[in-house]
């Protein structure tokens, strides 16, 4: 743990964040910013729990007083028990996505978790968010004073190999509405060119809507040297999510100096690839085709990727901003 006169730090997070059959940016983000905080773990059907038990013996057996990290996940849909723990805990809460931004909910639902949400923010002694962009959309849409921001970090990898240069694309994306896969295939059956489409990624439901094309895999999750191996097969990484808050596999595709075209990310982007409107996809076409045909805007996309891999921060800074923004509450 840190600790400072008196004052622990608690850190508390999904039950499932180390579930290899179910990884996601934001349980890889609380795993590798956690460093030495004490990890409390709850189980429950997050953000909205039938039963809130867990989590209130949770937050009700740290002493007052001390430094509290929460996951928004777990504490954004139920401010009726969070608030209260909020006015005696030093809490600060880590917004991965705003509940109301999850792709495919109703108007109605949309809105009361965001009001949801709203409670928890606002009673909170500080919020974290993982881009620069999400702050700001974070602290207009709960008319917040100030939101912190701790972006992920990478790890150094080597640079893919690729196969042909051109025809290897891969998408690492939860397979949900959010992540765009339905835009994304949709548009390559438009293209003729002989392209393969490798989509690794937790397989859920909404799978069975995709359109069907044998050029199209989806091998699951792909953790350790299987999902080395498929960045490293690679030759441009494609991402057509809808909503995004940081966007954590594009900094790992650049990291292996892979060309990225992608929407919704422009942080995580930054100057090392082409960022496409969210949704639209006459653009995203467009981009794709000129993948394919034009070797000078292949070789250009190759070296913006080689350039903001060289730039990318760590996951040691990563701790270190977090460590500080949690210090600070500290009395």
């Amino acid at each position: 743990m840190w600790r400072g006169p008196a004052t622990s730090v608690h850190f508390v997070l999904p039950a499932d964040a180390d579930d290899p059959a179910s990884p996601s940016g934001g349980n890889v983000y609380d795993l590798r910013v956690m460093g030495d905080l004490t990890r409390l773990s709850v189980a429950g059907d997050w953000p909205c729990p039938a039963d809130v038990t867990a989590l209130e013996q949770t937050l009700a057996g740290i002493p007052d007083g001390e430094v509290v990290l929460l996951d928004g996940l777990v504490g954004c849909g139920v401010p009726e028990v969070v608030v209260p723990h909020a006015r005696r805990l030093k809490l600060a809460v880590l917004v991965h996505l705003p509940l109301a931004d999850e792709t495919g909910l109703d108007p109605a639902t949309a809105s009361i978790l965001n009001e949801k949400e709203r409670q928890v923010l606002r009673a909170a002694s500080a919020v974290v968010a993982t881009s620069p962009t999400a702050a700001r959309n974070i602290r207009s849409r709960h008319g917040l004073d100030a939101v912190h921001v701790v972006v992920p970090g990478t790890d150094a990898a080597p640079e893919a190999a690729g196969t042909d240069g051109v025809s290897e694309l891969l998408c690492v994306a939860s397979i949900t509405p959010r992540k765009g896969h339905d835009l994304l295939i949709r548009v390559l059956q438009k293209i003729d060119y002989e392209w393969r489409l490798v989509c690794a990624g937790p397989i859920r439901p909404f799978a069975g809507t995709l359109p069907e094309d044998d050029r199209v895999s989806f091998p699951g999750s792909l953790t350790g040297e299987a999902l080395t191996r498929a960045y490293d097969a690679a030759d441009l990484f494609v991402l057509a999510s809808r909503n995004e808050t940081y966007g954590m596999v594009v900094t790992e595709a650049l990291a292996r100096g892979l060309p990225v075209i992608a929407s919704a990310v422009p942080d995580a982007l930054g100057d090392g690839g082409l960022l496409v409107p969210a949704g639209d996809e006459n653009a995203l076409e467009a981009a794709l085709t000129r993948w394919f045909q034009d070797q000078e805007f292949r070789a250009g996309l190759r070296a913006r990727a080689r350039a903001r891999r060289a730039v990318l921060s760590t996951w040691d800074e990563s701790t270190e901003d977090l460590r500080r923004v949690l210090a600070s509450l500290r009395p």
